[in-house]
């Protein structure tokens, strides 16, 4: 039978707080008095996390475990969780506790009304953070707004996505994927649900603050082409600086006026070397894009899956996406 819910956890390295989410998150399921199953995604985690989740589904049959040969990485954790889940709605959240279980009820209360296909779970206000990683996420916000005119800010990973939203995020092509761009792209009926994240209960945050610039360039080249076009209106209007320099200093010559300059020079040098390097280097961020695209490697690759229920008519499993 096809669950009414599904919900989808990536996990890596959460052996110690899986025990108190699962109980948790299976509480506030029940209580929703509809079937539902839980797909926890082990994204190649190097402590016992595996482990724990083999243990867990002994005494949780609403389980399926999948496993990744390796750390992947959260995105590609989440599609392979979003592929073997067969809910009619599926939530997708952290196992960190910080994306409260108890939000799911009014989820799927305003997709069971039809009030919306996408509820999104937007932070009231961010949890502690350093005031690097705060800033570091006002900025990329800020330049994702700007540069391709979608709003995530405080937006999160935790959604309730209709069935439908889910089919048509998985058809899309793309393997170096923003999750939480491409659904509002997607462009279904959507709703806000905002909610104050509770603080990490284990552990620490496994993104890094070279990680998040890595995830933060990657998105806004996903979305949009304004950097290629910055590049182009920087050449255009060194072109038109390099035009007035070089009639003043004509000018100067032929009137005797010329002095020599040679600091000037090696200034100008350096700024037009420095300007070109960061041109190359926006180019090259696309031309890497696209070289990861056209080699169609698969996006993950499963170690092992625990099917407990029969696999929907027309479905098929495959070990590689």
């Amino acid at each position: 039978m096809i669950p009414e819910l599904s919900v989808v956890v990536p996990v890596f390295n959460e052996a110690r707080g899986l025990p108190d989410m699962i109980r948790e998150l299976t509480q506030i399921a029940k209580g929703l008095a509809v079937s539902f199953e839980i797909v926890l995604v082990d994204d190649g985690s190097r402590d016992e996390t595996w482990q724990v989740i083999q243990f867990l589904s002994s005494s949780y049959p609403e389980l399926m475990p999948v496993r990744l040969i390796r750390n992947f990485g959260k995105e590609a954790a989440l599609t392979a969780g979003l592929k073997a889940s067969r809910g009619k709605a599926v939530v997708v959240m952290d196992a960190d506790l910080q994306h409260p279980p108890s939000l799911i009820p009014e989820m799927y209360r305003l997709w069971k009304t039809g009030v919306a296909q996408v509820v999104n779970g937007v932070k009231a206000r961010r949890q502690e953070e350093g005031k690097i990683h705060r800033a570091a996420a006002a900025g990329f916000y800020l330049m994702m707004n700007l540069m391709s005119g979608v709003d995530l800010k405080n937006h999160t990973d935790f959604k309730l996505m209709d069935r439908q939203v889910v089919d048509a995020y998985l058809a899309i092509p793309e393997n170096r994927r923003f999750f939480r761009g491409l659904i509002p792209w997607l462009g279904f009926l959507s709703r806000d649900l905002h909610f104050v994240p509770n603080n990490r209960e284990t552990g620490t945050s496994r993104w890094s603050v070279p990680g998040l610039a890595r995830m933060g360039i990657m998105a806004i080249c996903s979305f949009s082409s304004l950097p290629l076009q910055a590049v182009t209106l920087l050449g255009i209007f060194f072109l038109l600086a390099s035009l007035v320099m070089g009639i003043h200093t004509l000018v100067l010559k032929f009137t005797g006026q010329a002095v020599e300059g040679f600091a000037t020079v090696i200034l100008l040098l350096l700024f037009m070397g420095s300007v070109l390097m960061f041109s190359l280097g926006i180019i090259g961020q696309y031309i890497a894009m696209i070289y990861h695209e056209v080699k169609r490697r698969p996006m993950y690759l499963v170690s092992s899956r625990d099917d407990k229920s029969p696999t929907p008519t027309g479905a098929k499993n495959h070990s590689i996406r």
